[in-house]
């Protein structure tokens, strides 16, 4: 038994620690990110226009900065909107 205090029990209870499911990424082991297609980097943005995390999206750091520098290039070029469109 591993207990460091008398009243402690074998098993260590962590509430504050989150188990979370590791997203499959969505790009699989793909290298090219191409700014010309807004409609696939519309994915990794929400309806506001906004990129969207790496939490949210299952991509690894080096996919998400050329997701982010490819929808900033794509914006620039006036292929995606910087915002999204008022409805109201």
């Amino acid at each position: 038994m591993n207990a460091i205090h008398p009243m402690q029990t074998g098993n260590a209870f962590k509430p504050n620690k989150r188990t979370t499911k590791k997203k499959p990424n969505p790009l699989k082991k793909s290298k090219v990110i191409d700014y010309l297609d807004p409609k696939f980097l519309s994915r990794f943005t929400n309806d506001q226009g906004k990129i969207l995390p790496r939490r949210i999206t299952g991509v690894n750091a080096y996919q998400q900065r050329e997701i982010t520098r490819a929808i900033k290039y794509a914006r620039h070029l006036a292929l995606m909107p910087f915002v999204a469109q008022d409805t109201a």
